[in-house]
């Protein structure tokens, strides 16, 4: 019998094991922009560890062990900017990373009131660019941050009464 994956928000205990997740998830990024120095992969364990203190991190658990990661924060503008949405390799696929992207959007629509959801990524990066686009994000600028990597910045309004149910 299989077991299912839960989803929280994470907790100091759970740095190391998001941050080895964050290193065997970006190989590939690393790897499609031939740039193996990018933030996810330098990161230390203090920083990690101050990050997730700041803002809001949530993890995807099956049993013990992490196997998906999304952290988050709300600037004072009210737009919630996400980042480092990642899913162990062996997990892709199955919806998950669109789980964990619903979570933090209700989470920050709900405590945070965030007006805008913000993410960005490599523009080679398909995959995330198709999930991105199916959850309602649109392209709003793109820059070229070094010779092989243009990032591409992607927003969607936070739904009013996200939390409001159905009759």
């Amino acid at each position: 019998m299989g077991m299912s994956v839960t989803i929280s928000a994470a907790r100091a205990q759970d740095a190391e094991q998001i941050l080895k997740l964050q290193y065997l998830c970006y190989q590939s990024e690393a790897e499609l922009y031939g740039d193996y120095g990018i933030e996810p992969l330098t990161q230390s364990l203090d920083d990690l560890r101050a990050e997730i203190a700041q803002g809001h991190a949530l993890v995807a658990r099956l049993g013990d062990e992490v196997v998906a990661s999304v952290r988050g924060i709300v600037d004072e503008s009210g737009t919630a900017r996400i980042s480092k949405l990642m899913v162990h390799p062996r997990m892709q696929r199955h919806g998950l990373g669109g789980r964990l992207l619903d979570v933090i959007e209700k989470r920050f629509s709900g405590e945070e009131a965030a007006k805008r959801f913000q993410l960005f990524t490599g523009h080679r990066s398909e995959s995330n660019l198709r999930l991105y686009r199916s959850r309602g994000y649109m392209q709003v600028s793109s820059e070229q941050v070094g010779p092989r990597l243009t990032l591409v910045t992607l927003e969607k309004a936070a739904v009013a009464g996200d939390f409001a149910t159905s009759a």
